[in-house]
């Protein structure tokens, strides 16, 4: 099929590439993003691979819909950035990665963690200066910690499994629970009892009107005082404003994100050059308490070989008038 690739960056055509030598499928990059000033570049493709912060709203879709577009790929597992119900009005496949390697999302959570305790980017910094001194640096045992994880997906559960052989205590809320949590050790708990009991809560659930800010200022206020949150999920499941201002006063003591609500106009691009307009996020990095990344969790060499080679299954079976077994439906 003849693919058109929206947001690609020079990893993207590398993996791709690859991959693609087992389909043979015609592959096209384009840098920028899918909207709808960019959508009309898509006519003459059969399909299109877009990314999480590409926009495929019902107009994009009606668009892509009139240059043809029969299928949308998305090389990620999250779908909150599509309408599957104009997509499917429009005849439009929508189909995903529903997991490539879950182990570099749960292991940069970790990272994360660890960082916030131990403080490493800050004793990092300080050794380059010369300066060995050890205050403000003091940390805490992981160990004996209790973690809530509010979702228990593949991500969720890798991610269960290591906290456990730090010795941690996991608490952990979903939709429904599944034979594993026994296995695994995690105690399955409500929202409720998850944000009273837990010393770190990391976030790995997708991303929907349910979800949507799911962190706020009333479940802030249930949480410990001193508590950790993590978040390598979606942006959205966290209102900004409502953690900063717990970090203000001091409930939240640590936060870690490698996702941001409003990241689709900073995240994946070098602006260093630049000054960047987004005061909300500005004032998340004046906290010393606060460790960003830039939607790196999913990076490794692992994953993007798994996503290219899904995606372009996906395609393949499309292609071949298959039942779609990553088909997203409204």
């Amino acid at each position: 099929m003849n693919v058109l690739f929206f947001s690609s960056k020079v990893y993207d055509s590398t993996f791709f590439n690859a991959a693609n030598q087992a389909y043979s499928h015609q592959l096209s990059y384009l840098e920028a993003p899918l909207n709808k000033k960019t959508a009309l570049l898509a006519k003459e493709h059969e399909a299109i691979c877009i990314f999480v912060n590409d926009t495929a709203n019902a107009e994009v879709l009606r668009l892509l819909a009139e240059g043809g577009i029969k299928l949308i790929a998305l090389r990620c597992a999250g779908f909150n950035n599509v309408d599957l119900e104009a997509a499917a009005a429009l005849g439009i496949k929508v189909v995903r990665v529903p997991a490539y390697s879950p182990y570099s999302v749960a292991e940069h959570t970790l990272a994360l963690i660890l960082t916030l305790n131990r403080k490493t980017h800050r004793a990092y910094n300080r050794v380059k200066e010369g300066n060995f001194a050890l205050n403000g640096l003091m940390g805490f045992d992981l160990h004996g910690k209790t973690v809530g994880l509010i979702g228990l997906g593949k991500i969720g559960l890798v991610t269960a499994r290591i906290l456990k052989g730090f010795g941690c205590r996991v608490l952990g809320y979903d939709v429904e629970k599944k034979k594993e949590f026994d296995e695994i050790g995690i105690e399955f708990t409500d929202l409720a009892a998850l944000y009273a009991n837990s010393d770190i809560i990391s976030l790995h659930c997708p991303l929907t009107p349910q979800t949507s800010h799911l962190i706020n200022r009333s479940t802030i206020a249930q949480m410990k005082q001193g508590v950790m949150l993590i978040n390598t999920s979606r942006g959205a499941l966290v209102d900004t404003k409502a953690v900063i201002a717990g970090l203000k006063s001091g409930h939240i003591r640590y936060l870690g994100i490698d996702v941001y609500e409003e990241e689709a106009d900073l995240f994946f691009e070098d602006l260093s050059d630049r000054v960047i307009q987004d005061d909300v996020f500005m004032r998340l990095l004046s906290f010393n308490n606060v460790l960003i990344t830039g939607h790196q969790a999913f990076f490794t060499s692992n994953a993007l070989e798994s996503i290219a080679a899904i995606t372009l299954q996906n395609i393949t079976t499309f292609e071949q008038g298959k039942p779609l077994e990553n088909e997203v439906k409204a």
